[in-house]
């Protein structure tokens, strides 16, 4: 009952936030203006676009299919890719995306595969998706700064923001997969602390649960450790993954027939509103994203474009695959009761 009542506050913070989002950017925007400048997108590359977003989740459920053979020896890749719309679902209506990875686990669990070795993998898969992001971030500050302080303006700071967040999660899960005695006596005298300040209550179940999340980081970096090659590869897929979703705004542009911006700079724009938003405590970053977009795409789009080509790139690169998600959520649901009966 309890975990009925978080996903049901869940849902409707999300709606809330949802509602908010839309009021905030289309309140002083004529919706008229906005939908005669959408007609002028091209299908085609809408069409594009949507399957570039498709890929992106799908790459998830290729990596982890391929990880998750090289522990057990076998799986299947059409579960691995519905593991991944599960995880997008779940990540974009609970705040900092902290709902995926437990839902993912439990669904993979129940199939049939090895907690510990979905466990590793899922370790994995969270850890060089958040090591690749840092590194292209750093990779624009020393070499593209000059585009990042033209076109966020007042947005700067949430970038930096964003950065070391993300930086500082990296840099802690290390810490706790090379030194796991060191990260686990750091965590228990703050945990210790936050009982002894009465901010937590005593309990055997944190400790527990704290031990499992140190065990499970060492599983990991074994597995890191003996599986070079594999690791390597999925760090790869992974930059081809990111690039995917950071391409799709220039795919719009030129889906509105404009030109005139390089690629690149449509690119690492995208990439910088991606770092800023990732880590925000936000169901989706919903708000903030549509907000920062407006800005600081607005030069590049145009005035007269950059709200339709917002509706455009966050509608498919989130609410079109949130959407794409729980059908395929429902859809396995469905066939799953019926199994079971």
């Amino acid at each position: 009952m309890k975990s009925s009542r978080k996903n049901q506050l869940s849902y409707l913070f999300f709606i809330l936030l949802a509602v908010l989002a839309f009021y905030t950017v289309f309140q002083d925007n004529d919706m008229g203006m906005i939908a005669a400048s959408l007609k002028n997108m091209k299908l085609p590359y809408l069409l594009l676009a949507a399957a570039v977003a498709l890929i992106f989740t799908m790459m998830e459920g290729v990596m982890i299919w391929y990880l998750l053979r090289g522990l057990q020896g076998k799986a299947e890749i059409m579960p691995c890719i519905r593991y991944s719309f599960i995880g997008f679902l779940y990540s974009g209506i609970t705040p900092s995306a902290t709902g995926g990875q437990p839902m993912q686990l439990y669904h993979m669990n129940r199939d049939g595969n090895s907690l510990s070795a979905s466990t590793v993998v899922l370790m994995t898969v969270a850890l060089v998706y958040k090591l690749v992001l840092v590194l292209m971030g750093l990779w624009m500050v020393l070499f593209r700064f000059s585009i990042l302080k033209e076109n966020l303006g007042s947005y700067l700071n949430l970038f930096y923001l964003g950065m070391f967040l993300n930086t500082a999660l990296v840099a802690v899960l290390l810490i706790v997969m090379i030194f796991p005695k060191t990260a686990r006596s750091i965590i228990i005298t703050v945990e210790s602390l936050l009982v002894k300040i009465r901010v937590l209550k005593k309990s055997d179940e944190r400790i527990r649960t704290i031990d499992r999340f140190i065990q499970s980081y060492q599983n990991a970096v074994l597995f890191l450790i003996h599986n070079k090659i594999q690791v390597a590869v999925v760090i790869f897929a992974t930059f081809i993954q990111r690039c995917l979703v950071f391409i799709l705004p220039y795919i719009v542009y030129c889906g509105f027939g404009l030109s005139g911006v390089k690629p690149m700079t449509i690119f690492m724009v995208q990439m910088s509103i991606y770092l800023a938003v990732d880590m925000l405590p936000l169901p989706g970053a919903q708000g903030i994203t549509e907000l920062m977009y407006r800005r600081v795409f607005r030069d590049i789009f145009t005035v007269k474009y950059v709200v339709p080509s917002m509706c455009v790139s966050r509608g498919i690169s989130f609410y079109f695959l949130l959407f794409f998600s729980i059908a395929v959520c429902v859809i396995h649901h469905v066939r799953f009761r019926m199994k079971k009966n």
